[in-house]
């Protein structure tokens, strides 16, 4: 088994996030890829707008029945702080398989401000995004000297979007349907979500 973990804070998740997921599995050959929501990013000091509750059923909508996705509410569950070496640690025992850690490279440039990167490199590989204007060579070049050789690069398009964008777009009054899949947009409808930053 091949498995994609996927972590952030999908505050809301969007397209771009399905995007990356699918092109994880097509070009790491995975078997699944599995939504981690985190409870709180200690590397990022303002909370997520949206609480895990909302974020997980935000998720659940933006994957259902979609095949090799899924969600895992390990973090949310837990509360406080999330860390990636924590959840790889619990995830990795529960189930066999191959992981891979699923990263842009804004996340990769800062894993050594991460609770034990290079424990965390003995668990799982690091699928990284690959997108203009970056290339393979500069990404490594701005990479972790210790991370290099756990690098595998997914290729995919630009998405031209942001959870951050689109919560301000929300909060102006500005349309955003095309960023999400039509359940997660009326979620956020219903429940009021974003409507004040």
């Amino acid at each position: 088994m091949k498995i994609g973990v996927y972590g952030g804070s999908f505050d809301p998740p969007h397209h771009g996030h399905l995007a990356f997921a699918h092109a994880a599995i097509k070009h790491l050959e995975l078997d699944e890829v599995q939504f981690v929501p985190n409870s709180r990013n200690p590397i990022k000091p303002k909370p997520s707008s949206a609480s895990g509750k909302h974020r997980m059923e935000m998720v659940r909508l933006l994957i259902d029945d979609l095949p090799h996705l899924a969600v895992c509410d390990i973090e949310i569950q837990k509360g406080g702080n999330s860390f990636t070496v924590e959840t790889m640690t619990e995830l990795t025992f529960a189930q066999a398989g191959e992981f891979w850690f699923l990263v842009g490279t804004d996340a990769l440039f800062e894993i050594e401000k991460w609770k034990h990167p290079e424990r965390l490199l003995k668990m799982c590989r690091l699928g990284v995004t690959l997108r203009a204007p970056h290339t393979e060579s500069d990404i490594l070049a701005r990479a972790p000297e210790f991370a290099k050789p756990y690098i595998d690069f997914i290729p995919m398009d630009v998405h031209d979007v942001s959870s951050t964008e689109i919560r301000e777009r929300i909060a102006d009054g500005r349309p955003v349907a095309k960023f999400l899949p039509a359940p997660v947009l009326g979620y956020i409808e219903e429940k009021k979500l974003y409507k004040t930053q």
